[in-house]
C-alpha cells in the first residue's frame, strides 16, 4: 500500500463543500414531518426549498473543485475518488430522501413503492459515478456524458421542491393549489424512475459548462446567453423545474429524433 503524503487543499475543500451542503440538505428534509391527508404545513415546504437550494449549492462546489485542481495542475486520484464519494451523498441520497418528503400523499397511499423508488434511485446514483470514475481519463475533452450526470439528476428532482414553494407561495387559488399538488406529487415518484434509469443509461448528454462557456463564441452567442440566465432568474421558482426536467429528458429525445431522421435518410437512398 502506498500511502498518500500530500494533498491539493483548495479542491479538495470545495469537494467537502458538496459533502457537507449534501449532509445538511438531508438533515434540513429529515425535519419535515409525517404526511398528513390534505394538509399542507409551511414549515415542510420551507424545508424542502432550503434542502433543494442545498443540492443546488452543492452543484456550485462541485463544478469548482474540478476546475481549480485542473487550473492549479494539482488533479489526482484521491480528488476524483473523494468526489465521487461525496457525489454519492450530495446526488444520489440527498435527493432520494427528499423526493420521499415531496410526496406525502403519494406515500400515504404507496408508503412501501416511494421509498423502493427512492432506494433505487440511490443505488442507480452509486453505480453512475463508479461508472463514471472508470471510464472517464485525463485526456477526456469532457463535452459529452455518457448518461444523464448525477448533479443534472438531482437537480430535477430537487426542482421540484423549489416548484412547490412557489406553487404554494404564489396567488393560485387554494382548490387549484391542491389539484396541482395531486397531479405532481403522482407524477414524480414515476419521473424518478425515468431519472434513475437515464443515469445509467448510455444515452449521449452534453456538458452543458463545457460547450456553452469554453473557448471564444460569438457576440451573439453571449447575448443568447445572457438574456437566457436572466429569464430564468426572473421565473427561477419553475424555471428550475423545467430547465433541469427539459434537460433530462432531452437526451432520449434526442436520440429517438436522430434515428427517425438516419432511417428516412438510408430509405431515400434506396430510391
Amino acid at each position: 500500500m502506498r500511502p498518500i503524503r500530500t494533498i491539493a487543499m483548495l479542491p479538495t475543500m470545495f469537494t467537502l463543500g458538496n459533502l457537507a451542503c449534501g449532509f445538511f440538505a438531508i438533515v434540513i428534509a429529515s425535519r419535515i414531518g409525517l404526511p398528513k391527508p390534505d394538509i399542507v404545513d409551511p414549515a415542510d415546504l420551507e424545508n424542502c426549498m432550503i434542502s433543494a437550494w442545498l443540492i443546488f449549492l452543492a452543484m456550485v462546489f462541485d463544478a469548482l473543485d474540478g476546475y481549480v485542481a485542473r487550473l492549479s495542475r494539482t488533479a489526482s486520484d484521491f480528488g476524483a475518488e473523494l468526489d465521487s464519494l461525496c457525489d454519492v451523498v450530495t446526488f444520489g441520497v440527498a435527493p432520494a430522501f427528499l423526493l420521499v418528503k415531496m410526496c406525502p400523499q403519494f406515500a400515504i397511499v404507496h408508503k412501501d413503492t416511494v421509498w423502493i423508488i427512492a432506494a433505487s434511485y440511490a443505488m442507480c446514483a452509486a453505480v453512475r459515478l463508479a461508472r463514471f470514475n472508470i471510464e472517464t481519463s485525463d485526456d477526456d475533452e469532457h463535452l459529452h456524458f455518457s448518461g444523464l450526470p448525477s448533479p443534472a439528476a438531482a437537480a430535477a428532482i430537487a426542482g421540484f421542491a423549489i416548484l412547490f414553494h412557489t406553487l404554494h407561495k404564489g396567488d393560485a387559488e387554494p382548490v387549484d393549489t391542491t389539484r396541482i399538488d395531486v397531479i405532481l406529487q403522482t407524477i414524480l415518484p414515476f419521473f424518478a424512475v425515468l431519472v434513475a434509469l437515464l443515469m445509467v443509461s448510455r444515452i449521449p448528454y452534453p456538458h452543458v459548462v463545457n460547450q456553452v462557456f469554453r473557448g471564444q463564441r460569438t457576440f451573439g452567442h453571449l447575448v443568447a446567453v445572457i438574456f437566457t440566465l436572466v429569464a430564468v432568474l426572473v421565473v427561477r421558482g419553475y424555471a428550475v423545474a423545467i430547465v433541469f426536467g427539459a434537460f433530462a429528458v432531452y437526451g432520449p429525445i434526442r436520440l429517438a429524433w436522430e434515428r427517425i431522421v438516419q432511417r428516412r435518410r438510408r430509405e431515400e437512398s434506396l430510391f
